[in-house]
């Protein structure tokens, strides 16, 4: 089942912040203690049992986390995209899906008079799969070849030690650091 956050989808420099506080009193509703007698428990807890709170309280801690992760990349992105920190991206508004939405085939697009403007796609995930998670979404950017249309990555910005392009063509690479989003926690 799909729930529904009570977030904007269309984010701009008037709602990006309640939208970032909201995000974070459902996280805060989060329980972060598993108490278990042994491993088997433990782990089966993670991965399969609901959360019952929280943005996800559907579904497991293990899936939770990877859609909260995600999420936050996303707020916080778009939030520093608003706040023109990369100059070639300047847009007033984002639309935006979150957890495992998929109306729009992307996490993030712009539009203007109708058309996309702008697609990007949002992950964080551990050093080990980087390089697996930007082939792959590079691949879902660049399935409808448009050079007019700029295309973005939102990462988490630990991910990588080297330093990515900012620019590649059409596409830029943006880290994106939510630390500070989860230090409101």
């Amino acid at each position: 089942m799909l729930q529904k956050l009570d977030l904007d989808r269309t984010l701009n420099k008037n709602n990006i912040d309640e939208n970032i506080q909201t995000y974070i009193s459902l996280l805060k509703e989060i329980d972060i203690n598993i108490s278990c007698s042994n491993l088997s428990v433990f782990l089966n807890k993670l991965k399969r049992d609901p959360i019952g709170k929280g943005p996800y309280k559907d579904v497991s801690l293990f899936e939770a986390s990877n859609r909260i992760m995600t999420d936050l990349v996303i707020l916080s992105g778009v939030k520093e995209l608003l706040e023109g920190k990369h100059k070639d991206i300047c847009f007033t508004e984002y639309i935006v899906e979150y957890g495992n939405e998929n109306k729009n085939k992307h996490d993030i697009i712009v539009k203007e008079n109708e058309e996309i403007v702008l697609k990007g796609e949002a992950f964080n995930v551990a050093e080990s799969f980087f390089k697996n998670k930007k082939r792959s979404s590079l691949k879902k950017l660049k399935e409808t070849e448009n050079k007019d249309i700029k295309l973005i990555l939102l990462y988490n910005e630990e991910v990588t030690k080297q330093n990515e392009p900012e620019k590649q063509g059409n596409v830029y690479y943006i880290k994106v650091n939510i630390d500070e989003v989860l230090s409101g926690i």
